[in-house]
């Protein structure tokens, strides 16, 4: 029997294990998943110690209420995320981009996300999951990754399979930051949509809806006409692209989207805005900003480079 482990008091809203995700299996109808926000991700591992394609638990809008029993294990948390610790009958307030210990007994109670939706949790060393196809992500609605491919549950116990012993406090100043506009580039049947639409598409702001989650973002507004066909033979999507369906409100496809699909696509987010666009809460405004393939290439390198020296100062 494994003496490190967590059991969960609370499940939360939508807790799931993920890491970087799948690669290269579009061709058989699995699409990567993986963190939604890549950045979060990458610095919740750094701060704990390990590689950065370990697993964490990724929560949305509430997450889990843990107990820990076994070593002293260090712990870190990423995002805009209200937490509590509490050791003895002790109640500490955490910190993000801050690691921190726990001892046996101790309690995680991650409350809530602050003007946002995803927040993630890491420790120092690894949780005894089973992978498939080289990852443990996640995606509920196919059924697939670790956990048998569902979310965590009350009153699971999750086994801590190896601790790493580091135990040096890390810590790192990060704000997350909201974007003005969420940039794209032109989707393969841009000129499906009249003038008006097109138009109206890169000026004026569209609504989050509560229809969203890890599959896909449902916006609201004004309608999008489509003059030349709403229904088009299904071709390959991506994360980040935008379809319009018959009813003209667009879907952004996100980390755990259909691989293909049949309603034109209007644009792609880039995949530098990807992880603010994913932050946003239902009744957030969005408005898209057009630029070109060259520029999109640019912002990702901006964006890889930023995420590199985050990593650099922890």
């Amino acid at each position: 029997m494994n003496k490190n482990y967590f059991r969960i008091i609370r499940a939360g809203i939508n807790s799931t294990f993920q890491d970087l995700g799948r690669k290269n299996l579009y061709h058989i109808g699995i699409p990567f998943s993986g963190a939604m926000d890549n950045r979060n991700y990458l610095l919740v591992n750094k701060l704990t110690g390990n590689n950065y394609d370990h697993p964490v638990i990724e929560f949305a809008y509430q997450g889990p209420h843990l107990k820990y029993h076994g070593d002293k294990i260090n712990v870190a948390i990423t995002g805009d995320v209200n937490f509590k610790i509490k050791k003895d009958k002790n109640f500490i307030d955490g910190e993000c981009y801050q690691s921190f210990i726990l001892e046996n007994n101790d309690e995680l109670d991650i409350i809530s996300t602050n003007k946002s939706v995803y927040g993630y949790l890491a420790i120092s060393g690894k949780f005894d999951l089973k992978f498939q196809w080289s990852s443990c992500s996640i995606n509920t609605k196919a059924k697939i990754g670790s956990n048998n491919g569902e979310k965590l549950f009350v009153d699971q116990k999750i086994d801590v399979k190896e601790i790493n012993k580091n135990f040096t406090n890390k810590r790192l100043d990060y704000v997350n930051t909201k974007i003005e506009n969420i940039r794209v580039i032109k989707g393969t049947n841009f000129d499906y949509f009249s003038k008006e639409s097109k138009k109206f598409f890169f000026e004026n702001e569209f609504k989050v809806s509560k229809l969203s989650d890890r599959m896909g973002m449902r916006l609201e507004g004004k309608k999008i006409e489509n003059f030349f066909e709403t229904n088009i033979r299904s071709e390959g999507l991506i994360k980040g692209v935008i379809q319009v369906p018959p009813d003209g409100n667009p879907i952004i496809m996100l980390s755990d989207h259909g691989t293909i699909g049949g309603y034109p696509k209007i644009g792609v987010v880039i995949s530098a805005d990807y992880d603010k666009l994913v932050q946003l809460t239902p009744g957030s405004s969005i408005k898209f900003q057009e630029v070109d393939l060259n520029s999109a290439e640019t912002l990702f390198k901006l964006y890889d480079l930023e995420t590199q020296n985050l990593i650099s100062q922890i």
